[in-house]
């Protein structure tokens, strides 16, 4: 089993900053991937950032060079530092991990979500 809480949004002023973290408990689960993900109203969800257990890290191209992933591997925790935010930005954020959940003497794959945060970028 795992339980993500998210944590950071709010309301915020166009060109402002927001730190979003989320924090994953565990039960017989190997995380591999932490992520973020968000919706606007209307919109499908999308990837925001993802970043795996090694480091590596993938943007979506709208939020390159402003946003930054991050992760706590020993605190299960994984952020997000969001810069430059501008309107578009405005969405329910997801807190999202992939991984193995181990059943016996077996491992298989499991994605789970957070509840979302939402963050409002005023102009």
């Amino acid at each position: 089993q795992v339980q993500l809480v998210e944590s950071g949004g709010g309301l915020v002023q166009a060109g402002g900053s927001l730190r979003l973290s989320c924090a994953a408990s565990t039960t017989n689960f190997n995380i591999n991937v932490m992520g973020w993900y968000r919706q606007a109203p209307g919109d499908k969800r999308e990837l925001v950032a993802i970043i795996s257990s090694g480091g590596s890290t993938n943007y979506a191209d709208s939020v390159k060079g402003r946003f930054t992933i991050s992760r706590d591997n020993a605190k299960n925790m994984v952020y997000l530092q969001m810069n430059s935010l501008q309107r578009e930005d405005t969405a329910v954020y997801y807190c999202n991990v992939a991984g193995l959940t181990k059943s016996g003497s077996y491992y298989r794959p499991n994605v789970y979500w957070g509840e979302g945060t939402l963050v409002t970028v005023s102009s």
